[in-house]
């Protein structure tokens, strides 16, 4: 780098390196400045080992950018947030290879909240009282939506995010798109007619508010009453995609679900086709292995079953066999035995006969007396004189009557 510019005639002529290098070292003199504003837009990364910052003047509406190194915002005694006046301390500097001009900042002090700011805390308070923030109001995100309402600025880099990612995941969604005015005073009712209006399409199941990342000022439309309540009262389940992550206007509080990024949004309103044909594929294979165990399960069952079968058809043809068994043999026995019951009841019969037979009773020493062929019971039926027949065991005796005696 040369020390003295070049000479062309009276002129000076820097060259640009020469110019910045200059310049910087002048700008480096100034050091130790306070500068007080409000902090309009605060971007900060894990992986990021800078932190920017964007200082707006409230009256006049003139911005500063400002960075600060990682370490010196982690070690600051409280956590900035977007809307909050404070004092910026630092030294200007300037980026040499691109003639841009930086406020290094080196401290932090909080001056107090912005008038912004305050509302919101004010207006977020008095929502939660009324239950539009609450866990309980979220609804349920469809599985498989017939169309996807999508509220988004004119050529909003959000509205290609959204889009894209639902192409990629789910190429036969159906989309229905409804442009707005997402910043500046006429925005809330912008936005809340637009989405009243994707709310009564008649196959939107669903509907996303995205926008891009931006100042406190720029969110400011989607943290209005207005726009708050028509997304907490929405017909339809509303996912919020606005701003960056760290970004929390009201809008996300009353959603039914907060998408960190557009992209996320997608992700969450329709499935993977992908995953769908891998789900299916998993399925079908769950279903064939429950069909061949089942099938396997009614082959075993109906093999014990026809084993069981043939075990009582068995069973009942022994009992049969061994009833009829039982049966012939009473068959072939009954004849004899009746005929002997019948033989032995004959010799009983005849013994009794027998034994009362007059026979018997003449054989015992009696006789038995007739008069005129009739046998004689009394003595007076007969008087002296007159013949008796007297029939004996062994021959007869005839005799007359001598005398008959009472």
């Amino acid at each position: 780098m040369r020390d003295e510019p070049l000479r062309d005639g009276e002129r000076k002529v820097y060259s640009v390196a020469e110019f910045n290098s200059r310049l910087a070292s002048y700008l480096r003199r100034v050091r130790d400045v306070w500068v007080a504003g409000e902090i309009s837009e605060l971007r900060r990364n894990d992986a990021w080992k800078t932190v920017f910052i964007t200082l707006k003047d409230r009256e006049t509406g003139h911005c500063l950018s400002a960075q600060m190194t990682r370490a010196r915002y982690d070690a600051l005694a409280f956590a900035p947030e977007e809307g909050e006046v404070v004092h910026l301390q630092g030294r200007l500097d300037l980026w040499e290879a691109r003639g841009e001009l930086m406020f290094r900042a080196t401290a932090i002090e909080r001056l107090g909240a912005g008038d912004r700011l305050v509302a919101l805390e004010g207006l977020k308070r008095a929502l939660a009282a009324e239950g539009l923030f609450a866990e309980h109001r979220k609804r349920a995100l469809p599985r498989f939506p017939r169309a996807v309402g999508l509220l988004t600025g004119a050529d909003a880099a959000a509205r290609g995010d959204v889009v894209a990612a639902i192409r990629s995941r789910y190429p036969s969604a159906r989309l229905v798109i409804a442009e707005t005015r997402v910043q500046g005073p006429g925005a809330p009712a912008a936005i809340v007619r637009t989405l009243a209006a994707l709310c009564v399409h008649a196959r939107v199941d669903v509907v996303i508010v995205a926008r891009g990342g931006g100042s406190v000022e720029d969110l400011l439309p989607f943290s209005d009453e207005r726009v708050v309540r028509a997304i907490a009262t929405a017909p339809v389940p509303v996912v919020s995609a606005v701003g960056h992550e760290q970004d929390v206007p009201l809008c996300d509080l009353a959603a039914d679900v907060r998408a960190a990024t557009p992209t996320a949004a997608a992700r969450l309103v329709v499935p993977s086709a992908a995953e769908l044909s891998g789900g299916l594929v998993v399925a079908r294979g769950r279903m064939a292995t429950a069909v061949r165990r089942r099938l396997e399960h009614d082959r075993k069952l109906l093999g014990t079953r026809r084993g069981r079968l043939r075990a009582g058809v068995r069973r009942t043809l022994d009992h049969d066999r061994e009833r009829l068994e039982r049966v012939s043999q009473r068959l072939a026995s009954a004849p004899p035995a009746l005929l002997e019951r019948r033989r032995v009841a004959i010799d009983h019969a005849g013994a009794r006969l027998h034994a009362l037979s007059p026979r018997r009773t003449l054989q015992r020493g009696y006789a038995i007396v007739r008069s005129d062929g009739a046998p004689l019971r009394v003595a007076s039926a007969t008087a002296p004189g007159a013949l008796l027949e007297i029939e004996l065991a062994a021959g007869s005796l005839i005799g007359n009557v001598v005398e008959v005696l009472p």
